[in-house]
């Protein structure tokens, strides 16, 4: 049996209504270039227009007719929200205003991410594919392959375009890589939405 080689990104940069930045097209062109070396034989993003977008610039540097695919499960969306017993006092006003069905419909798109890209039976042979989705669902892949409680997700924060790997060997529970890797960016594009205190 083989290995299923999952990099995952986040989208580049966006403005207010979703759509890439000069900055964000910038990461993942940068993404594309460095991933240009991988024998990718598939891209997949949510689909939100960035990374819809992000996705697409990223597969300019692969080999002509490498598919870009939509993938419903990759869609921003909050995985788990925790009871009040589970909430760090700093998180408590996060999760205000959810309803049961929202918490419901999240959680089961969560659980759809994790049973398509983590818990599927390993290929027949080798793969490797770039999934392009959001921060919060590279925080609950990552959460769930390292087997951490469900809560863990939180605080998992990735810069755009930050590059992650995740293994899925035959008899093995799915391994991390690789978290947050910005090596491909110039300092200045990294972190871009988080606090400038935070940028290292």
């Amino acid at each position: 049996m083989g290995i299923r080689h999952l990099y995952v990104a986040r989208h580049g940069e966006a403005d207010a209504f979703g759509e890439l930045t000069d900055v964000g097209r910038r990461q993942a062109d940068l993404l594309g270039v460095r991933l240009a070396a991988v024998p990718v034989g598939v891209v997949r993003h949510s689909p939100l227009p960035r990374a819809s977008a992000t996705a697409h610039e990223i597969a300019r540097h692969l080999p002509p007719g490498t598919p870009v695919a939509e993938a419903a499960e990759l869609v921003d969306h909050v995985p788990y929200i925790p009871g009040p017993e589970e909430v760090p006092a700093p998180w408590a006003g996060f999760f205000d205003g959810y309803e049961a069905a929202e918490v419901a419909a999240g959680r089961r798109t969560a659980d759809q991410l994790t049973a398509r890209f983590l818990d599927a039976p390993p290929p027949d042979d080798d793969t490797h594919e770039v999934l392009v989705t959001h921060g919060f669902q590279i925080a609950w892949m990552v959460r769930h392959a390292l087997g951490a409680p469900p809560i863990r997700w939180l605080g998992l924060d990735s810069g755009n375009t930050a590059l992650t790997m995740i293994e899925q060997r035959p008899g093995l529970p799915p391994g991390v890589v690789m978290f947050n890797d910005m090596s491909h960016l110039p300092t200045e594009l990294r972190w871009t939405g988080f606090p400038g205190a935070r940028r290292p």
